[in-house]
């Protein structure tokens, strides 16, 4: 199967690295969780350029997106420009999920079945793609 390719701004590498380099607290208790294909065997990238935009982790193979919203994603102008960059990522195929950063400290639990749901899901309705994939427990 021929992969497809995402277009992204190359002026971001430089901005989605010191992003890496800058993790606030709840990306590197999630990251815990994704990096190495600890996700039932997904491969997760963090800060990753996707368009004209960066965004906090992404797998390619589930086109899944995950965002977390820290103190600045609640004032309207942040909430406004969020609501743009999920619209055009749903456009090019990526689904988003969102989490506060309260959920990644208190509930870190809920927040994993969330994304286990999405992939079971997203297997479930991409069966040809997964026909070879397994999903360790």
């Amino acid at each position: 199967m021929k992969r497809k390719l995402i277009y992204y701004n190359p002026r971001l590498k430089i901005l989605a690295r010191k992003l890496r380099n800058d993790s606030t607290k709840s990306e590197i208790i999630l990251w815990q969780y994704l990096k190495g294909k600890k996700m039932r065997g997904f491969d997760f990238h963090r800060q990753k350029p996707i368009d004209n935009y960066i965004v906090d982790f992404f797998c390619f193979k589930l086109m899944l997106a995950i965002e977390l919203d820290g103190i600045t994603h609640s004032y309207e102008e942040q909430i406004i420009k969020d609501e743009i960059k999920v619209e055009r990522l749903r456009q090019i195929g990526i689904y988003v999920l969102r989490f506060h950063d309260e959920e990644i400290y208190n509930d870190i639990d809920d927040v994993l079945n969330t994304i286990e749901c999405y992939i079971d899901k997203y297997i479930k309705t991409h069966p040809r793609q997964f026909k070879t994939h397994h999903t360790p427990s």
